[in-house]
C-alpha cells in the first residue's frame, strides 16, 4: 500500500512522529511519502508559519499562553474556527496531491492538517481513510472540529478528556506517540558515547530544549557544569538555535566538561549514552526520553499544551520538575547518584510509554483501509 504523511514545521516534534510513522510503514513494507503541508503553499508560507511559531515562543511565551487560551475558550465542536478555515486555503494544492500520488490513506501528525483534510471530507473531496496522531498528552484546542476516520492518542488515560471534547470514543486508540525504533533498540552507554564522539566512560548529563533551544539553557548550563564531579560532562543540544550554541562554547571552551552540539539526528544515541536528560515537557522529545528508559528532569515549558505534558509525566512519576533552576540541578543530581530514584522513573516510564505505537498505529491504519477497500 502507499500512504501519505502530513506533518508541518511548528516545532520539531510533530515532524519526528511523522518519520517515526513513515519508517514502520516502510519497514512493514510499505511506501510511505512524508510532506510537510504548507510547503504546498510555498516555501514562504511555510517558512511563515514555522518562523511565527517560533519567534512567538522564543520571544513572547505570554503572548503564545493568551493565544492558547484564547483559543481553548474558543474550542468547540458545534463550530468551525478561524484555524479551520485558514487551514482551508490549502485544500485545493492538497487535493491535487492526493489525485497524483493514488495513496491508499493518509497520516497526519499535526492538526493543521487534520483541519484540511476535514475540509476536503466534508466537501465531498476526500474518498481517503485518515488518521491523525495526538503528539501532547492533553486534546488541545480544535481538534474537536477535525473528522478523521481515527485518532492516535498518547495515553488510555487521556480518553475521557478526547471524548469529552467531542471526538467519538470509537474513533480513539490509545497507543501512544509513536517514536523511532531507535529509541527502543539496545544500546551499551559506553558504546553511544563513543559514537556521540564523547569519552566512553564519562557519565553525561544531557540538557536539550527542543529545536529552537528554548529555556534558560545557558544558565542551567552553567550551574550544572559547576556541579559536575570529575569524569562528568554536560552535553547541550542546541537543535537549530546557532546564537545558543556559540554562547555556550564562548563560555565554555572546549576541552572543560561543557559540549554544545547542533541539530542532529543522533539523539536517540545522547539519550543511550547519557545518565539523565533535562529538557523542556514537549510530547515528543519527553516520550522518546521514557521510551530510552532515561530519567528526566522538566525545565521550562511553553505555556499551554506543554504545561499538561509536564503535569502528566510527573503525575505518573516519569519525570522530576522544578520551576527554580538551583531545585532542577538538584533533581538531576539526585537521579544520577541515588539509583533506587532512577529505577522507579524507569519502572513508571515501562508501565505507562509504550515503544510500540508507531508498530500498532500502522497495522490500525492498514486495516483501515483493507476495510475501506471492501466496503
Amino acid at each position: 500500500m502507499k500512504f501519505l504523511i502530513l506533518s508541518c514545521s511548528t516545532g520539531e516534534g510533530h515532524n519526528a512522529a511523522a518519520r517515526a510513522v513513515q519508517e514502520e510503514l516502510m519497514r512493514q513494507g510499505h511506501e510511505a511519502v512524508l510532506q510537510d503541508m504548507m510547503l504546498l503553499a510555498g516555501p514562504h508560507v511555510a517558512r511563515a508559519v514555522g518562523g511565527g511559531y517560533v519567534g512567538t515562543v522564543q520571544h513572547a511565551p505570554r503572548l503564545f499562553s493568551a493565544l492558547y487560551n484564547a483559543g481553548s475558550r474558543l474550542s468547540s465542536a458545534r463550530r468551525r474556527s478561524p484555524v479551520y478555515y485558514a487551514n482551508a486555503l490549502v485544500a485545493g494544492r492538497l487535493e491535487r496531491l492526493l489525485a497524483r500520488g493514488r495513496f491508499d490513506g493518509v497520516v497526519t501528525t499535526h492538526l493543521f492538517c487534520a483541519e484540511t483534510l476535514t475540509w476536503l471530507k466534508r466537501h465531498g473531496r476526500l474518498h481517503l481513510p485518515c488518521l491523525a496522531v495526538a503528539t501532547d498528552y492533553t486534546c488541545i484546542p480544535f481538534w474537536e472540529e477535525t473528522d478523521c476516520d481515527r485518532y492516535v492518542i498518547p495515553h488510555p488515560e487521556l480518553t475521557d478528556e478526547f471524548a469529552g471534547r467531542g471526538i467519538p470514543r470509537s474513533r480513539l486508540l490509545a497507543f501512544g506517540i509513536p517514536v523511532s525504533a531507535r529509541f527502543s533498540q539496545p544500546m551499551d552507554p559506553a558504546v553511544a558515547r563513543e559514537r556521540c564522539g564523547l569519552p566512553p566512560d564519562s557519565r553525561v548529563y544531557l540538557v536539550m530544549g527542543g529545536s529552537m533551544g528554548f529555556g534558560q539553557i545557558r544558565q542551567l548550563t552553567d550551574r550544572l557544569s559547576e556541579a559536575c564531579l570529575p569524569g562528568e560532562q554536560v552535553v547541550v543540544l542546541c537543535g537549530r538555535n546557532d546564537k545558543l550554541k556559540a554562547a555556550i562554547e564562548r563560555r565554555h571552551p572546549a576541552g572543560g566538561p561543557v559540549t554544545a552540539v547542533g541539530y542532529t539526528r543522533r539523539v536517540a544515541d545522547y539519550m543511550a549514552g547519557c545518565a539523565v536528560i533535562y529538557t523542556k515537557p514537549g510530547g515528543l522529545t519527553s516520550t522518546e526520553a521514557a521510551v530510552r528508559r532515561i530519567p528526566i528532569v522538566h525545565t521550562s515549558c511553553i505555556p499551554g499544551c506543554e504545561t499538561r505534558n509536564l503535569a502528566f509525566f510527573a503525575g505518573h512519576g516519569l519525570s522530576m520538575a522544578a520551576r527554580k533552576l538551583p531545585e532542577q540541578v538538584s533533581c538531576g543530581l539526585q537521579l544520577v547518584r541515588d539509583e533506587l530514584s532512577a529505577e522507579a522513573m524507569r519502572r513508571a516510564q515501562a508501565e505507562h510509554i509504550s515503544p510500540c505505537a508507531a508498530a500498532r498505529l500502522a497495522e490500525a491504519l492498514v486495516q483501515l483501509c483493507c476495510r475501506r477497500k471492501e466496503e
